[in-house]
């Protein structure tokens, strides 16, 4: 069977950037399990997935554009060190949730200067050429009642 919408397909990969480094990696844990067609999968990487079959090993490149998005200047801030009243102690890469006006943001720490801290609500993935290295392990028919919930129930997937 091939991966085409509505079917629910497991595979195993290894995310990196640009230089190599290991970002992310399914390695020495379940398959990552999906229902393909709606949208729990980067868009770029979704539609290479389209057609595989169990077996199939290869390589997707996807660009920031069809990945995470591009990095926007815009949604970088300085907000005064006292916004953060009750955490002691901030540091760069430390994630933090927050209010805006489209409704709950995660921002990450950039950088801590002079009170002033630079926060950045990017994805951290934005702006970043995503390669995967990808093992298609299973593919199946989604049920009734995963089509009716919108995402994969049992093994890999959600328990009600």
């Amino acid at each position: 069977m091939q991966i085409a919408q509505n079917s629910v397909a497991a595979f195993h990969y290894t995310l990196t950037d640009d230089e190599g480094q290991v970002i992310d990696s399914s390695a020495g844990r379940e398959p990552l399990t999906y229902l393909h067609g709606q949208g729990h999968i980067v868009p770029g990487l979704e539609k290479q997935m389209e057609g595989r079959v169990v077996g199939d090993k290869f390589d997707a490149h996807v660009t920031p554009e069809e990945g995470y998005g591009v990095h926007h200047p815009e949604m970088m801030q300085q907000v005064p060190r006292e916004a953060f009243q009750g955490v002691e102690d901030i540091q760069p890469g430390m994630q933090f949730q927050g209010s805006g006006p489209e409704g709950q943001i995660n921002v990450t720490v950039s950088k801590i200067e002079d009170g002033v801290v630079f926060i950045d609500a990017n994805h951290p993935l934005a702006g970043k050429t995503l390669h995967f290295a990808i093992e298609v392990t299973d593919v199946r028919e989604a049920s009734e009642e995963e089509l009716q919930h919108g995402h994969v129930h049992g093994a890999g997937g959600h328990h009600h």
